[in-house]
């Protein structure tokens, strides 16, 4: 069996991808970042911070983030967690007018290949 090679941890700015968050543990490795590689299918690159109409658009969408799943050791999502969202899921939360705030230092470079650098700027936390 081979390893998965995860890809450099560098986030949408150009630097060292910081952690998004280990309360609640979040990413695809769960170690905390918004690390991908190519078995990451989700790309599980943008670092939001969860609101109840995000959560709430997410659930609609097909994706429950806040009901808990004790049989996959999660307890679900509440409003200021944050959380490794899937590209796809912020950009057509982004062109519903329904995206979370986006921590970028902890977002991985990888999600522009999915979301457009301004769409995660206009929903950034920082300043840049």
């Amino acid at each position: 069996m081979r390893a998965v090679e995860i890809d450099p941890s560098i986030n949408v700015l150009g630097e060292v991808l910081e952690p998004c968050s280990q309360e609640p543990v979040t990413g695809f490795f769960r170690n905390g970042c918004c690390d991908t590689s190519a078995a990451d299918r989700g790309s599980h690159t943008v670092c939001a911070v969860m609101t109840a109409e995000f959560l709430s658009f997410s659930k609609a969408a097909g994706n429950d983030l806040s009901t808990p799943r004790p049989e996959y050791g999660f307890d679900g999502l509440q409003p200021g967690d944050q959380w490794c969202l899937c590209a796809a899921r912020f950009l057509e939360a982004f062109e519903a007018g329904m995206a979370p705030r986006v921590k970028l230092t902890a977002t991985h470079r990888r999600a522009l290949d999915i979301v457009p650098m301004e769409a995660l700027r206009a929903h950034a936390l920082e300043r840049t």
